[in-house]
């Protein structure tokens, strides 16, 4: 018997040790394992439920110490939240960020905690960019570049951005995917898709499916570089009759599915007012080519870039003749607005421009808001359901509108699309109906900017 034992144990022993060699010898992240990405995700799942199921059994709801309480939990699950998307990076990282953008439709505690992440997402050593280059482009940094900056000038939850320099003296700028994503975004997404379904299973009226749906939609395209090639070549003919819009040229021979590479662009962020007071531009002007380049964009072609936040739109002066430009980055998503949608769309924003209430609420309805149409004019217009009534061209716009309408979505019509099941026939999660939310929040986006960067 003791011999037996002391076999197993001698077994046990050179098994363990063997893994260990193996996973040094290989220098594998523990992050990178799979089991290890799940318990993570899903111990975080169980704490924030139970959170939220025993935080309000000996509070009365409605009460001022109920709304304090609610407050609080939100904010310690956002920063859990925070912790599991930084730890497990990739997918996390993009889903959270953009959660972190989602002002209309999260409470504040979350959107606030989350929206760090935009500065927080990993960077992928220079060795491992290196093996990408080397693996898709077939050759040596030195070989392909002058210089190359090891440190990126940006870094986002997908791909990191270098600064590099031709051997023909051109300056470009070289994206690369983080060497891992591509391998674990399919299983993370699933992993997302079994926690929320088992939160919805404790918590019936939790109806944010569509986040993996979209994800599932949009991740593959993203991680495709080449598509997003394409997509920028696309814009720039769409709108190459607007001189103030520039659209990095890609360089085809030095890009592949996860890497791109284009003409290095500089300037400031659309929201950066000290940058915009340096250097002379007019906030005004650039509110209203912003207007007039989406308005095309869905009016027109129905092809809509859906990832506007500041970081993706530079303005800056031109070196040679000094006038204002825009300059519109990343390409990887793109919406098609069928001709009927983008007819509906055009007579609905007629009828708010001349304050036509019946013919809101009937080309509202045509595009999927259902009996939520006042709160659709209002995330249009970026104005209050009274201003919207009244006719927003004829009504000052005040600073206690944008947070009214943000408190509206909070507090009443969220939890109104999750218990319905409205949320998912508004974003077009459904095959058969457009994506109207998507453009609301893109048509609304150039105006929510003003209000930033030229507030009235």
């Amino acid at each position: 018997m003791a011999g037996r034992l002391l076999k197993v144990s001698s077994l046990a022993t050179v098994a363990f040790a063997s893994s260990g060699f193996y996973l040094y010898s290989r220098q594998l992240d523990l992050n990178d394992l799979s089991i290890i990405r799940f318990g993570r995700a899903a111990a975080t799942t169980v704490v924030i439920s139970y959170d939220y199921l025993t935080a309000f059994e000996h509070v009365e709801h409605g009460t001022e110490e109920y709304w304090a309480l609610k407050s609080k939990v939100h904010r310690r699950s956002a920063e859990r939240l925070l912790d599991l998307c930084c730890a497990n990076r990739g997918t996390f990282i993009k889903v959270g960020q953009h959660l972190g953008a989602l002002d209309y439709l999260l409470p504040e505690e979350y959107t606030s905690t989350l929206k760090v992440l935009h500065s927080r997402a990993p960077q992928s050593s220079m060795e491992q960019i290196q093996q990408v280059i080397r693996e898709d482009l077939g050759k040596e940094l030195s070989e392909l570049f002058v210089s190359f900056e090891e440190k990126p000038q940006g870094a986002a939850s997908l791909a990191q951005v270098h600064k590099a320099v031709l051997h023909d003296g051109r300056t470009v700028a070289v994206k690369v995917q983080h060497p891992k994503v591509q391998r674990q975004s399919s299983k993370d997404i699933v992993v997302m898709e079994v926690l929320l379904r088992a939160v919805h299973k404790v918590f019936p009226d939790f109806a944010f499916m569509w986040l993996v749906e979209e994800a599932k939609k949009n991740m593959p395209l993203e991680l495709d570089f080449l598509n997003e090639g394409h997509n920028a070549e696309r814009v720039a003919r769409m709108l190459a009759h607007y001189p103030f819009l520039k659209v990095p040229m890609i360089h085809w021979d030095l890009s592949t599915k996860r890497i791109l590479t284009m003409d290095f662009a500089e300037g400031g962020q659309v929201n950066d007012k000290d940058y915009m007071k340096k250097h002379g531009i007019n906030v005004n002007e650039i509110s209203e080519s912003l207007g007039k380049m989406y308005s095309e964009m869905i009016f027109v072609h129905g092809f809509v870039h859906c990832d506007p936040h500041p970081g993706n739109v530079l303005v800056r002066k031109c070196p040679q003749n000094k006038k204002t430009e825009i300059v519109l980055l990343d390409h990887g998503l793109y919406q098609i607005l069928k001709p009927d949608f983008r007819l509906d769309y055009c007579r609905l924003w007629q009828a708010l421009i001349n304050s036509d209430m019946s013919k809101v609420e009937r080309y509202s309805r045509r595009l999927g808001a259902g009996d939520l149409y006042p709160l659709f004019a209002c995330v249009l217009t970026a104005r209050s359901w009274t201003a919207v009534n009244a006719g927003i061209s004829s009504v000052p716009v005040t600073n206690s509108e944008f947070s009214n309408i943000c408190w509206r979505l909070n507090e009443i019509i969220l939890p109104t699309l999750c218990y319905t099941g409205e949320k998912r026939k508004i974003t077009g999660t459904d095959s058969s109906s457009p994506n109207c939310i998507c453009v609301a929040f893109c048509a609304a986006y150039y105006r929510i900017t003003r209000n930033t960067i030229c507030p009235y």
